[in-house]
């Protein structure tokens, strides 16, 4: 089915284009409805060239070891870009994308966006600027495995979906807008269901789960100061 022009300009990298740009794409788009836990690409699929993005709900980006252990290397919203490769790289999908919620998938055909990118290159910048930080956020989470201390991976993560999906103020702290359950947080930052427990309840003082993957950070200071490695609670 066809995008509306209401639809397409949801998307962050289209949201300044002029009207009649978005209603010369529009024969050129499709929006497709996923169910929860579907699977919207498989690790190693040839992809379409054409640009992915989310227009409703969200989208979990997965990647598993050979050893069969999957990592959760980040969560999409609406208006966010994806699988890079059929534009930019071998056109073969790098992860398995995942349907966290019953969610939209808007694609655009490459050559339509190609001509639309030539009267308007601001959205190349866009899109260059969107995978750039994903590409540094890869980079500092692969570091990460291999050289921070799990409670350090824990806490940046805990920062990173406050500053993300942002937070509201309630008596007890800040409360984190999206849900992070104890799998969701484990396969994040490489370490087992079990240890997740413990690490969060040893950060009792500095943030409050509740059942649901509801999260409150009781302490942001203290939950910076973990994060950059100058304070452990570790045993």
């Amino acid at each position: 089915m066809q995008v509306s022009l209401e639809q397409l300009s949801q998307v962050t990298v289209f949201a300044s284009l002029e009207t009649a740009d978005k209603v010369s794409l529009q024969p050129y788009t499709q929006v497709q409805g996923y169910r929860k836990r579907e699977i919207i690409l498989h690790e190693g699929d040839r992809l379409p060239a054409k640009l992915y993005a989310v227009i409703s709900g969200s989208i979990q980006i997965t990647k598993t070891a050979t050893t069969g252990k999957e990592t959760i290397l980040r969560t999409l919203a609406a208006g966010e870009i994806f699988a890079a490769p059929a534009l930019l790289g071998n056109g073969i999908s790098p992860a398995t994308v995942t349907a966290e919620s019953d969610c939209a998938i808007l694609t655009v055909e490459r050559d339509a966006l190609l001509k639309t990118i030539q009267q308007n290159p601001e959205i190349a910048l866009r899109m260059l600027m969107v995978f750039n930080n994903r590409i540094q956020q890869l980079h500092e989470t692969v570091h990460g495995l291999v050289s921070e201390r799990a409670i350090v991976r824990l806490a940046r993560l805990i920062q990173y979906f406050a500053a993300e999906s942002g937070t509201e103020t309630t008596p007890k702290g800040e409360c984190l807008k999206v849900k992070l359950s104890y799998y969701h947080m484990a396969r994040s930052v490489g370490i087992s269901y079990e240890e997740c427990v413990r690490l969060i309840k040893s950060l009792k003082s500095i943030i409050n789960y509740s059942r649901g993957g509801k999260i409150t950070v009781i302490d942001m200071n203290k939950l910076e100061a973990i994060a950059s490695g100058a304070v452990s609670l570790e045993n």
